[in-house]
């Protein structure tokens, strides 16, 4: 058994253990999540009438979209994790002026 859990990184600790291993199914749905909203979206973006194949115009299209997408999601996320930082950092106290509010 020690060596299951010495493969899937898991400390002694079973409460890390399990911690961990939500982080890390959230982070698979969240990527599960992202991947699905960008098809829908782009697909919806780029063919109108969808056919057997694709046509080199929807082809560039979808790259473009999804690559978009992509860059806008790391902005989006790396800034967000910036000001849960921030807010941490600050302690709880006054830790909503990092978000504006």
């Amino acid at each position: 058994m020690d060596s299951v859990n010495d493969s899937l990184g898991a400390s002694s600790d079973p409460k890390t253990a399990i911690v961990r291993q939500i982080q890390q199914e959230a982070a698979i749905n969240n990527a599960r999540q992202l991947i699905d909203k960008m098809n829908n979206h782009c697909f919806q973006k780029c063919v109108p009438t969808p056919g057997s194949s694709l046509s080199r115009k929807e082809e560039g299209c979808l790259t473009q979209c999804m690559e978009k997408y992509m860059a806008t999601w790391n902005t989006v996320s790396r800034q967000y994790i910036a000001r849960i930082q921030k807010s941490s950092n600050l302690g709880g106290v006054g830790g909503d002026e990092g978000f504006g509010i």
